[in-house]
């Protein structure tokens, strides 16, 4: 991806981003001339942010966080603040998965994902919103949404919905901040190779009889691209949202998915 220092000057707050998409977007938002705080759920940086912490020693910093804890998102805004100053741009990124059939879908699972995927999301963008409406920042909102989120599917009923929350909420709180200059958009990922897709695919081994492995192949073959998309190809997409480059255009989810959904 070509850098230009697209995001010089911006201070970026990246939940869920010890790895996979939240680490390459981190990644790219630094190689944009941006200031980061990565937040995870983790005590300690993992691996991937150590090593990006040794090449950007002075623009990068690790803070844990729980975001389905009301006390862990404002400890994480006050501290990303004292770090770098008031917050720019919001890549709202930390989530879960799991999958059941509709008439073995419990409770516990539908608990953890909507306190992960739709509470810890709305209220970190809440969070993020009040303070750049304090400072008078025209400021951008990410969400990450998915292309699950724009249908249902049979196995994957709760993670549906709180994705087709997220796009929900995503267009409210756009419309909200409007007013005062601060654009909220989505990204709808397809299916994306990161870590998660082992334990994505061993579910579906699980409850379709098939293969470890053999879930993974094929959806990547059904794209009309051809292949499964990479974390640097969501990158690509969040440092544009991010950027004065997409200063007209809020209430969006855009879908980067190799054709997989058209709107």
């Amino acid at each position: 991806m070509d850098t230009t220092g697209r995001l010089a000057g911006k201070h970026v707050l990246l939940t869920g981003a010890a790895g996979g998409i939240g680490l390459a977007v981190a990644q790219a938002c630094l190689a944009e001339a941006a200031r980061c705080t990565i937040a995870d759920i983790g005590s300690a940086a993992s691996a991937g942010v150590q090593a990006l912490q040794a090449a950007h020693p002075e623009t990068l910093r690790y803070q844990q966080a729980d975001v389905a804890q009301a006390a862990s998102i404002a400890a994480l805004v006050e501290a990303a603040s004292a770090g770098f100053g008031a917050i720019d741009v919001l890549f709202n990124n930390a989530a879960v998965f799991d999958m059941a059939p509709v008439l073995e879908a419990d409770e516990a699972s539908y608990q953890r994902l909507f306190d992960i995927n739709v509470k810890g999301m709305f209220f970190t963008m809440q969070a993020v919103l009040r303070q750049m409406v304090a400072h008078g920042v025209r400021g951008s909102v990410i969400n990450m949404s998915s292309q699950a989120g724009r249908r249902g599917e049979a196995l994957v009923a709760h993670y549906c919905a709180t994705k087709a929350a997220v796009i929900s909420y995503t267009q409210s709180a756009a419309l909200a901040m409007a007013p005062h200059g601060i654009r909220v958009n989505g990204i709808a990922p397809g299916v994306i190779d990161t870590p998660m897709w082992q334990h994505v695919d061993a579910q579906f081994a699980k409850y379709e009889g098939l293969a470890l492995g053999e879930k993974k192949i094929a959806v990547g073959k059904a794209v009309p691209l051809g292949r499964m998309g990479t974390p640097q190809d969501i990158a690509g997409a969040a440092v544009f949202l991010a950027s004065d480059e997409a200063r007209y255009i809020t209430a969006q989810t855009l879908n980067v998915d190799g054709g997989n959904w058209m709107s």
